[in-house]
């Protein structure tokens, strides 16, 4: 392509943003990325990894006091948060030191304009400096910001998101969370774990309420046993802000009620960052909710502008938007040969358990008509959880009973993450219940728990010896 000095643009500097640079260079493109913020985007920035560092300092907090073992003593204290919060900072640096800039000079066919880039056609972008740059395709990988629902006052009263939470000074005393989806649980529990006394308000009538209905019913329990005061199916009505902290009124039910703490965070979500750079006046259509829309090959309603990642809205997974980065390069440079498909995709929440999920809930499944076959597995069942002393939890799967393929898999478990691939492939290889039980599966681990569950559709493996077939 002859439209300038670079074959492809990429327009931000994240996970999607680097996957289709990559991906580009490998293909023998010249490519120009874009990126006025911070190098690496969410997700090694304010994201997975600084947050799931901070989770795994709480559990290690916990289990100061909590691990179910005799003999082992226990030792309570508060935790150093700044010595805490300091080891998160320098991991992040870390990694967008090597993952990141480390990355770039591995590819001399990417240059990285650290600047903000506004589109002019689909063919040209100009940088904040005023240098206008073209080149034959863009792709478009801006991601997404936090976003705050509409309630009386809040905006007034300021509030913390994920970024800023996991940056404060000091612990609070007191924390209110509006939202129990993913990053609202885990900085909810995170938080609590680490000796703030916490308050969880969920409009829905569940936490993780896109997950199986026994997860969020249980994990609720659980964060509960913790001393976390969650409340679902609430209507929050206004949030105020005094000189000694925040006061948000709600109803539960027809109930009026009032909840107090030292900090407010917000976890209702993102949305797209498609504002302010040009997409409006280079014919790409937005959603409902101001994300990009593409069509299976990532192409945008202009022929010459691709887009990937948070960009595009849900879901927001930095593996989907690595994925979506590195498909929609290529398609944009060689033709809309490969479709974005999303079959069987695993999503995890990292509370503690954890939830771990992939392909269709029974309700889901019965909704399109597929008669559904259930095998729901305490995790009293599975050796390795009763050896760790931890048996909070259960494996749910669901299968077509027409051909006993697994369609649905369903985890709470304490390393459910670890657990879901497993089921990942088989609902993406068309494996049956059978190709799971008539597989070998190491003893003692988690992950035995997947056959154990599929044996679990025609047997009682409270008969079983261990390992029994």
């Amino acid at each position: 392509m002859q439209h300038g000095e670079f074959d492809i643009a990429v327009v931000g500097g994240g996970s999607a943003g680097f996957a289709a640079a990559i991906k580009a260079a490998e293909l023998g493109a010249r490519v120009a990325m874009a990126e006025g913020g911070t190098l690496g985007g969410t997700c090694v920035n304010v994201g997975c990894i600084p947050s799931k560092t901070l989770i795994r300092a709480a559990e290690a907090q916990r289990r100061r006091v909590h691990h179910g073992f005799q003999g082992i003593p226990t030792a309570d204290g508060r935790p150093n948060w700044s010595t805490v919060r300091s080891q998160k900072d320098e991991l992040v640096a870390e990694l967008r030191q090597t993952k990141y800039w480390n990355v770039l000079r591995a590819y001399p066919s990417i240059t990285l304009f650290q600047e903000r880039a506004t589109l002019i056609s689909g063919h040209e972008f100009r940088l904040a400096s005023g240098r206008t740059l073209a080149a034959g395709k863009i792709v478009v990988t801006t991601g997404a910001s936090p976003w705050a629902p509409p309630i009386p006052g809040l905006a007034e009263a300021g509030y913390l998101d994920n970024a800023s939470a996991m940056a404060l000074e000091r612990l609070p005393e007191s924390l209110i969370v509006i939202g129990a989806s993913s990053v609202g649980l885990e900085l909810a529990q995170m938080f609590g774990r680490l000796g703030v006394r916490v308050t969880v308000l969920e409009a829905l009538p569940r936490v993780v309420p896109t997950e199986d209905a026994d997860i969020g019913n249980a994990l609720a329990d659980y964060l509960r046993s913790e001393g976390l005061d969650v409340h679902t199916d609430v209507r929050v009505d206004r949030v105020s802000r005094g000189s000694d902290g925040y006061e948000v009124q709600y109803h539960a039910g027809s109930a009026a009620r009032t909840t107090r703490a030292e900090q407010l965070l917000v976890a209702t979500g993102r949305r797209a960052n498609t504002a302010g750079f040009g997409l409006d006046t280079i014919r790409v259509t937005l959603g409902k909710k101001g994300e990009i829309a593409v069509d299976e090959f990532l192409q945008t309603t202009n022929p010459n502008v691709y887009a990937a990642g948070d960009v595009i809205g849900d879901p927001m997974f930095v593996y989907v938007a690595a994925y979506g980065g590195a498909l929609a390069a290529e398609n944009a440079l060689t033709g809309n040969a490969r479709r974005y498909d999303l079959t069987a995709l695993p999503k995890v929440t990292f509370t503690d358990p954890a939830v771990a999920s992939v392909g269709l809930t029974e309700d889901q499944a019965r909704a399109q008509g597929i008669e559904a076959l259930v095998s729901k597995l305490s995790l009293e069942h599975v050796p390795r959880a009763l050896a760790a002393h931890d048996t909070r939890g259960f494996i749910k799967l669901v299968a077509d009973a027409r051909t006993k393929k697994i369609i649905g898999a369903h985890i709470l478990a304490a390393e459910a993450g670890e657990m879901i691939t497993e089921p990942t492939l088989a609902i993406k290889l068309g494996l049956t219940i059978e190709d799971l039980t008539s597989t070998f599966h190491p003893y003692l681990t988690l992950s035995e728990g997947i056959k154990l569950a599929a044996q679990a559709f025609t047997k009682d493996v409270g008969k079983l010896s261990c390992c029994a077939a």
